[in-house]
């Protein structure tokens, strides 16, 4: 293994690795084809810079995977004890992360492969190092742990991308046996978010393109032509092929673009406030979240105050936050969605506060369609975000796209953002209909 350990492999081209592939004996080239530092193109080794979160955006099939298994398996070797694995969910973790051909209980020497032991999800080298797996649908799964070293996979799929990433983050405050700060890299598929594009641009971030056609030989015979056939040069292949991160989606109700033109970090004097709620239609881990939406008017124009929609809040918990954004707003009056049990929800908002003043509305149309009165008035420059509210905004340019992909079942944000907007520039409308409690 000497001419293995002694090469500069990074630097190599294919044809230069050809020629030291000739030069070895029978023992040496059993070796080199577990050498991932051998096999890998140059986009999937870390980078050379100093990072802390080495992000990889690529295409279907293009090896993101395995470049996530193998830099984590690279990072056991070197000393790392304690590793975070953070999936979709658990099942996807598992699946991709671990059980997947290019995952961790797959690759590299079978005497280096960790087991897994499902009932603690947890995972276990040989060398000592523990692996954790986690969900991206509860991000407080993550508080407590500390870690060494971390992947995260697809990203752009995550429930609650800031607040899971925020904790992971935190997480990471334990110092490799090398020495080394503790570091993140993250794999995804891209997805037009201002979560992503905010990671893309923060500190420490180093961002790696992989396209699909790159891993060509890895991949079925014909997939990659099948593909390039149906969609090469349309917006689904810049996204699904090539990795490429689309702001603007086609058919979306609203762009990042024109989103980022209505942004402003000043409040004027308002002359009304209101606070909207989009109920869910049941509790637990699984259930919507609860939208909650703070928006001010001032001059004929509305000002988006506040996102505080919560997540896996039972009715006790959203209808104290509403009365106390409704306070501490000093609003006018509350707009709840009367179509989930909306005598419930009045009900529910009246233990907390007996007075609130309440206007409920029910829905007669789809959201999409009520949606796209409010996705205008944008475009007309007639609503700003005081602020960034990265989750509403990746919901708004998800909507109306079949190529959003998004992160929830239900765009319950972007439903109270409707409610409010709707409330305070569009009364008298046909719809949504408002009763006055």
């Amino acid at each position: 293994m000497n001419v293995l350990e002694n090469l500069s492999v990074r630097s190599l081209t294919l044809a230069e690795k050809k020629e030291v592939w000739k030069k070895l004996s029978g023992w040496d080239r059993a070796q080199f084809l577990r050498l991932w530092s051998f096999w890998a193109r140059g986009n999937q080794h870390a980078p050379v810079k100093d990072w802390l979160i080495w992000l990889i955006l690529g295409g279907r099939g293009a090896g993101k995977t395995r470049t996530g298994a193998e830099w984590i398996a690279q990072q056991v070797k070197s000393g790392a004890r304690h590793i975070a694995l953070v999936g979709t969910s658990f099942a996807e973790a598992r699946e991709v992360m671990l059980e997947g051909e290019s995952g961790l209980l797959n690759i590299g020497h079978p005497s280096e492969r960790p087991k897994f032991i499902a009932s603690r999800r947890r995972l276990e080298w040989p060398n000592g190092a523990v692996g954790h797996l986690y969900s991206a649908h509860d991000p407080d799964g993550l508080r407590g742990g500390q870690f060494d070293a971390a992947w995260a996979d697809e990203f752009c799929a995550w429930a609650y991308p800031e607040e899971t990433l925020s904790n992971l983050r935190l997480a990471l405050r334990l110092t490799p046996r090398s020495g080394e700060k503790p570091r993140l890299v993250i794999t995804t598929t891209p997805r037009p978010s201002p979560s992503l594009l905010a990671l893309k641009s923060a500190t420490g971030v180093s961002t790696s393109h992989i396209r699909t056609r790159e891993n060509a030989r890895h991949l079925a015979p014909g997939f990659l032509d099948a593909m390039e056939d149906s969609y090469g040069g349309s917006p689904l292949g810049q996204q699904e092929l090539e990795g490429e991160i689309l702001t603007d989606l086609p058919g979306a109700l609203w762009k990042l673009s024109t989103i980022a033109k209505q942004r402003q970090t000043e409040t004027p004097a308002l002359e009304r406030i209101v606070v909207a709620i989009d109920p869910p239609a049941t509790s637990g881990p699984h259930a919507d979240a609860c939208g909650l939406i703070v928006a001010g008017v001032a001059k004929g124009s509305a000002y988006v105050l506040e996102d505080a929609t919560l997540k896996n809040a039972p009715p006790e918990i959203w209808a104290e936050k509403v009365v106390e954004l409704f306070q501490s707003y000093q609003a006018d009056c509350v707009i709840a969605e009367g179509n989930q049990g909306g005598e419930m929800v009045e009900a529910v908002l009246r233990q907390v506060d007996p007075n609130l003043p309440i206007r409920r509305v029910h829905a007669r149309r789809s959201k999409q369609t009520r949606a796209e009165p409010i996705a205008h008035l944008y475009t007309r420059g007639r609503v700003f975000h005081v602020g960034r509210f990265d989750a509403l905004e990746a919901q708004m340019c998800q909507m109306g796209s079949s190529l959003g992909g998004g992160t929830r079942a239900s765009p319950d944000r972007v439903d109270a953002l409707v409610w409010a907007v709707h409330a305070l520039l569009m009364k008298g409308r046909d719809d949504p209909r408002v009763r006055q409690i």
